[in-house]
């Protein structure tokens, strides 16, 4: 996109929001880039200048700029609709590897060398893993700046800087004011009187947003004791590298409303990526529904509620473990199945509101139960064991950094693993924009309804020329039916 010179100023021109994210526009004047939709007056075409991410722009030694704020743009579609290398490191570093790992930790998640990584990434993103990793470390700080009255000392920590010198000439080099100056800029009422470890914050994402199937699916499905719909708000645990954490997600016209509370402030980015990933903020509805709108039948079905999201989730061994409880049977009994094991094998936490009680068990604990004390068929306990066991050892990997291609064939190898459940943790777990469930009853009921094709092979053959869209087809086919996940809770 940023190689699109006539493209990006007609975007600059015209404040495209959408474009936010793409692509970073650095004015040659001023040292300053900014995110497209910039409300300033827009700069002449000839002191414009295009980066494809923020950390180039600062590479280039451009500031950001104090009213656009580029640094809180959502994430490019890109990293979430690609399976290549550079797709998979993007996601990687946005779950804060390299922060933990260095960029060895990186290259041995992906299976390459340092040397390759490095080379791809500024061959597409104009700066290496590093760079990238500081300026995220940067958003982070900011953050924490501006919504917590934590000492500067406590913040360069938590926001991954190894010294509070870096943590300084970072901040200052980033956005032009030393953190004490940022936070002077920020309305005392967003810091004042904040419980220790607990951050309000703001998901952005790209208009529109119809959150009926998206938080309407997460609700419906929600396990008792880590996941709940309270208040308008989704509410759930969450696993995270240095401790848990539990997060109140709420839709807001706009944007998300993001609550968090921590145990250890250092997981925040890795909250944040987890939570944006599972409710597909960083995808471009308007690409998707421009699509899907091609084909007459599913036109009326975008037009009349745009903007539908892929339900995803924010641990992948866990949405796969769920997967298999939910074969061939009702929603309502996957998740007793699954509140039957939170409430054996989970770890308990504190929840200060009361109503969630556990982190779902991780993949070591249910490898070390009984199978016998599983309340299921032999051949689905056959098919959980086999999985958790992979898993365990870390045979199958589910991660961000997964290789879509493989991964599925790893899981179509496994005992009792079809298509459907191939698939759907394909669409929800993987992140694969384009997995398709031709063989599942709702989608099925829908094809009827609507005139399609009925069988599995007729449906797939259509269902090309909605690629590689498929999963978002699947959001508003399954819609046309009277089922919860359809529906945002009252």
């Amino acid at each position: 996109m940023y190689t699109d010179r006539e493209r990006c100023v007609r975007a600059v021109q015209s404040k495209d929001a959408r474009f936010d994210g793409w692509f970073f526009t650095a004015v040659l004047t001023t040292r300053i880039y900014c995110r497209p939709s910039c409300p300033v007056v827009p700069p002449k075409p000839g002191n414009m200048t295009f980066y494809p991410s923020a950390a180039a722009c600062q590479q280039a030694g451009f500031r950001a700029c104090k009213r656009c704020r580029p640094d809180t743009s959502p994430g490019s579609p890109e990293w979430n609709q690609r399976a290549d290398l550079v797709a998979r490191a993007m996601r990687l570093i946005a779950d804060g590897v390299v922060d933990r790992k260095g960029v060895p930790g990186l290259a041995a998640r992906l299976g390459y060398s340092t040397r390759q990584i490095e080379r791809q990434l500024l061959a597409e993103l104009g700066a290496g893993p590093l760079a990238l990793a500081r300026a995220q470390r940067a958003q982070t700080a900011r953050i924490l700046i501006e919504t917590t009255p934590l000492p500067m000392a406590d913040i360069a920590f938590a926001a991954g800087f190894s010294a509070i010198r870096t943590f300084n000439d970072t901040v200052r080099e980033v956005f032009a004011l030393s953190p004490s100056e940022l936070r002077a800029r920020t309305p005392k009422r967003r810091t004042a009187g904040s419980a220790p470890g607990v951050l309000s914050l703001r998901l952005p994402f790209r208009a529109p947003l119809n959150p009926d199937n998206l938080f309407g699916h997460l609700a419906a499905t929600a396990v008792p004791g880590v996941e709940e719909w309270r208040d308008g708000a989704y509410r759930r645990t969450l696993r995270l590298p240095y401790g848990h954490g539990i997060v109140a997600l709420t839709p807001q016209p706009d944007h998300i409303a993001c609550r968090l509370t921590l145990s250890d402030l250092r997981d925040l980015t890795v909250a944040i990526s987890r939570c944006r990933r599972m409710l597909d903020l960083d995808a471009d509805p308007v690409a998707v529904d421009d699509q899907l709108r091609t084909d007459p039948v599913l036109a009326p079905l975008v037009d009349k509620a745009p903007g539908r999201r892929v339900p995803r989730t924010v641990d992948e061994a866990e949405f796969a473990v769920r997967a298999v409880l939910g074969q061939q049977v009702s929603t309502a009994a996957a998740r007793t199945h699954a509140a039957r094991l939170v409430t054996a094998h989970g770890q308990t936490v504190d929840d200060p509101e009361g109503g969630l009680t556990h982190l779902f068990p991780s993949t070591e604990a249910l490898a070390a139960l009984d199978p016998t004390a599983l309340a299921m068929p032999r051949t689905r306990r056959t098919t959980f064991t086999t999985l958790i066991g992979q898993l365990a050892e870390g045979t199958l990997h589910l991660g961000v950094e997964g290789d879509w291609t493989q991964t599925r064939s790893q899981l179509l190898a496994l005992p009792g693993f079809g298509p459907w459940t191939v698939d759907v943790i394909a669409m929800r777990a993987l992140g694969d924009p384009d997995a398709f469930l031709p063989t599942d009853l709702g989608i099925r009921r829908a094809a009827q309804e609507l005139g399609l094709p009925s069988t599995p092979a007729a449906l797939t053959s259509h269902a090309a020329a909605w690629r590689p869209w498929r999963a978002y087809a699947v959001q508003y086919l399954w819609a046309t039916d009277s089922h919860p996940i359809n529906f945002l809770p009252v």
